[in-house]
């Protein structure tokens, strides 16, 4: 393998991509948790929730403030590694990005420091508010970003000026571009999903370990009925995304499906080794017909195969593959566990279910190993062009020496892996420690010391009555 300047400018703006992402994709969800959970305090009063908040708020400040670094040297190669795609579409989707700043950005700007820092020096309505504020804010910085992105996924709304950039002709088209509606809508429930499997892991786990049991129970039927109402819906919206993708980008859904040859009763495969070179999938175990029932609604459908597509025009279909895939097996995992989850709760057998308890504590991590493999199968699918089917990756990159390139992200490779991994294990940390927790305070009596009454409540705290 030829390591030189595109390769490696592609290999840094993955991995910084793929550390910021895991970021945004918590704090969206865990922002609408967040503004959920006070919501319920200033409602109910029950302490359960206010303690739910204070603890999840601290892991919130960091993941946010992780996700703002990441994000920032991420925009930065946008400039250092990818100037000519910077030059070439810069005015049609830096307002886009410019967008976010302005609205999104500034109002989390605006209101994260009240929600972080005044939860004694303002009122509650103002400081649910803030919150609130705060998880609308997230949400709006998604839907510049995934415009952004779609756009470059399936472009319109621009034309080319003399000097060979292109200039957005009409802006609604820009921004609310094919793809943006069902892409949007898939990456939200995924950030939703994320936050709920951490949410179910972590109360899991500290009910395995009988830490903070009535936050701890609370969650975890929180995290179930997330689980349980989106992650089916999340199975229906992916579906439709793929159906946009093949209208627009059917060499990325064939390579995500294995296809190579052109023919009726596509099937969906399971399993299999595609062989870039001899232009097939070996050991191939699929279902003939569902695949193109799943993407034009008609089992004998005829869909394209990669041998339609010249060589040099297909994505990498062995990552794009492999990505879609582990994407697919942990929305089923998800799936599962949220009817599992339900199950219990109906059979009120959730707190003493350790095996599923377990399970839960494992499939912690797997809402952030399907964002990254969604990503994954969505840019490299995207594949050789960096604006699918206008401007080629090979011709975006910055005129830069491959040896520059090395270099920066070797120093990224060292700086992540210190400045991240901190921060990660800190936020495990917390996690493992759990919410703090209010010990119920002694009932009051108007009798005597060792009138009956007040023996009888005595004896009732002693026994957790």
């Amino acid at each position: 393998m030829d390591f030189d300047a595109l390769l490696l400018s592609r290999l840094q703006f993955a991995f910084t991509i793929g550390f910021h992402i895991i970021f945004p994709a918590f704090t969206i969800g865990l922002a609408s948790f967040l503004a959920v959970l006070e919501g319920l305090w200033l409602f109910t009063k029950k302490p359960v929730f206010r303690n739910l908040y204070l603890f999840w708020v601290k892991i919130f400040a960091l993941s946010f403030g992780m996700g703002v670094v990441s994000g920032v040297v991420m925009s930065y190669q946008f400039g250092t590694n990818w100037s000519v795609f910077s030059a070439q579409v810069g005015s049609v989707i830096g307002p886009l990005l410019a967008y976010e700043v302005l609205t999104a950005f500034f109002l989390e700007a605006s209101f994260l420091g009240v929600m972080l820092f005044g939860w004694k020096k303002v009122g509650p309505k103002l400081h649910f508010f803030a919150t609130c504020m705060v998880a609308i804010g997230t949400l709006i910085s998604s839907f510049w970003i995934l415009a952004a992105n779609s756009w470059m996924q399936t472009p319109q709304g621009f034309d080319f000026a003399a000097d060979g950039t292109m200039v957005a002709t009409d802006f609604m088209q820009v921004i609310f571009n094919p793809s943006l509606p069902t892409r949007l809508m898939h990456m939200v429930l995924a950030a939703f999903l994320t936050t709920a499997m951490v949410v179910a892991g972590a109360s899991a786990f500290g009910l395995l370990k009988k830490k903070a049991l009535p936050e701890s129970r609370t969650a975890l039927r929180m995290a179930i009925l997330m689980m349980a109402l989106v992650a089916p819906l999340q199975l229906v919206i992916g579906h439709q995304s793929g159906e946009v993708a093949h209208r627009y980008q059917p060499a990325k859904v064939a390579a995500m499906e294995g296809w190579w040859e052109t023919q009726s009763q596509q099937p969906t495969l399971l399993f299999g080794w595609p062989d870039e070179d001899a232009e097939a999938t070996h050991a191939a175990i699929g279902i003939p017909g569902m695949g193109s029932w799943f993407v034009a609604g008609d089992a004998n459908a005829e869909l394209q195969g990669l041998k339609a597509f010249a060589k040099e025009d297909r994505p990498p279909v062995w990552i794009t593959f492999w990505a879609f895939r582990v994407m697919v097996g942990m929305g089923l995992i998800m799936i599962a566990l949220g009817l599992w989850g339900a199950t219990l709760w109906f059979l009120k057998r959730v707190d003493g279910a350790t095996l599923y308890q377990r399970a839960l504590v494992l499939a912690a991590p797997s809402g952030f190993i399907a964002v990254l493999a969604g990503w994954i199968a969505a840019e490299v699918g995207r594949q050789p062009y960096v604006v699918y089917g206008v401007l080629r990756t090979a011709d975006a990159v910055s005129p830069v020496p491959a040896g520059s390139v090395a270099t920066s992200l070797l120093v990224f490779m060292v700086v992540y892996a210190i400045v991240f991994s901190a921060g990660a294990l800190y936020i495990l940390r917390l996690m493992a420690a759990g919410p703090d927790t209010d010990e119920p305070p002694p009932k009051e009596t108007s009798e005597p010391p060792g009138s009956p009454l007040a023996t009888g409540v005595k004896s009732a705290a002693d026994k957790g009555a």
